[in-house]
């Protein structure tokens, strides 16, 4: 089967210049690179064949051949050259494909590149903190204590004892990755992977500071003061700039976040920003009225129970909740009466229960009729 002519595989004249010649090859083999083209045959064979192209017509001595004699010049014919091109193979002097690859996928130019590890942002840290009831609706301001791990002071994070001075990695030249090139059914393929003699950080140490032991890193036990403003609820989460974890390599550290849980009141509720109590009241009271002492977040205060009031009425004393967390003013407290029915009655409390009920036209008299008599007379039943 004879081969496609290099200048058509690649879609330029034969006047093409190397820039013209370039760009047509990376966007010829993004079209057709097999990691977007995944079980397809047709497009890998394409790609191969684009990448043979490029790797002649990039380097003049052999683009000067091929214009001369054409494939017979890469065939075992005139002019000798290499022969088998597949994938990365055949690299030549002058442009080499294989560099161009790189800078397409991996964003490196050629083999000694690799970008050099920058620096790296800490990691961010969690501090649950408990507060109560009082402390989450008026704020809180106190100091929590975070196990973390800080920057060395003593040799200021470069790992090195005082005095001394990392040097750069020999093996990724400070880079903090290295490049291996294997042979594939597709050609030769990079992968690019961490130093294993520095370890990604692009330096070695030779004298290890005896702080952190060379890390350039320690581990703390900071006490942090923190400000919990008036108004949060458990679920709340209090962000501490740059409290977190030490960066690398010079990174700015990460935050922390302090997240709320708000224990429960012995007397309180919270809806919102209200809050809701419950207050006993006796049979009297909710009868004839009575002026009673209700407890509040800021102490007790009085509160008029209007004759007649029945058990489960709610009573609005204003701006006496929580303070709004975003803005201004407070909601309120709502309390909610609850009448108790006694339990034991003396004989004299019995007797003017009764006469009260009889006053009313009550008849509870049990040794006059049984509930079982009254709900027959209430239905009309024989």
């Amino acid at each position: 089967m004879s081969k496609k002519d290099y200048y058509e595989v690649l879609g330029v004249p034969k006047t093409a210049s190397e820039d013209e010649l370039k760009k047509a090859f990376r966007k010829m083999a993004r079209k057709y690179h097999p990691d977007v083209n995944r079980d397809n045959a047709e497009a890998e064979e394409k790609f191969k064949e684009v990448n043979e192209a490029y790797e002649v017509l990039s380097n003049q001595e052999r683009r000067q051949q091929y214009d001369q004699f054409g494939h017979a010049a890469f065939d075992g014919g005139q002019g000798g050259g290499q022969g088998g091109f597949g994938g990365f193979g055949g690299f030549g002097g002058g442009g080499g494909g294989i560099h161009d690859i790189f800078d397409m996928f991996f964003g490196q130019s050629g083999f000694g590149g690799g970008r050099p590890a920058g620096p790296e942002r800490g990691d961010d840290l969690r501090y649950d903190l408990e507060m109560t009831f009082d402390q989450a609706a008026f704020g809180l301001e106190t100091e929590i204590t975070v196990p973390r791990t800080e920057e060395c002071s003593a040799c200021n994070g470069s790992g090195a004892a005082p005095g001394t001075q990392p040097e750069v990695c020999p093996q990724c030249r400070g880079t903090g990755q290295t490049q291996v090139v294997r042979n594939t059914p597709l050609g030769r393929m990079a992968t690019v992977t961490t130093c294993d003699r520095c370890r990604g950080e692009g330096k070695i140490v030779h004298t290890p500071c005896k702080e952190c032991h060379g890390k350039g890193k320690v581990r703390n036990r900071r006490r942090i003061k923190v400000k919990i403003p008036a108004g949060v609820d458990t679920g709340a989460r209090l962000r501490v700039a740059n409290e977190g974890e030490a960066g690398t390599r010079g990174g700015m550290p990460g935050d922390l976040y302090v997240y709320i849980f708000v224990k429960a009141h012995k007397l309180f509720t919270r809806e919102g920003d209200d809050v809701i109590c419950e207050v006993p009241i006796s049979i009297v009271q909710a009868t004839i009225g009575d002026e009673i002492e209700v407890p509040t977040l800021e102490g007790k205060v009085s509160l008029r129970i209007p004759e007649g009031t029945q058990s489960g009425t709610a009573f609005r004393l204003k701006d006496k909740g929580i303070q709004h967390l975003r803005g201004q003013g407070r909601g309120d407290q709502h309390v909610r009466v609850k009448v108790v029915t006694p339990k034991k009655l003396s004989e004299r409390q019995r007797e003017l229960l009764l006469e009260f009920a009889k006053a009313g036209g009550v008849d509870i008299n049990p040794e006059e009729k049984g509930f079982f008599k009254k709900m027959k007379d209430a239905l009309g039943m024989q």
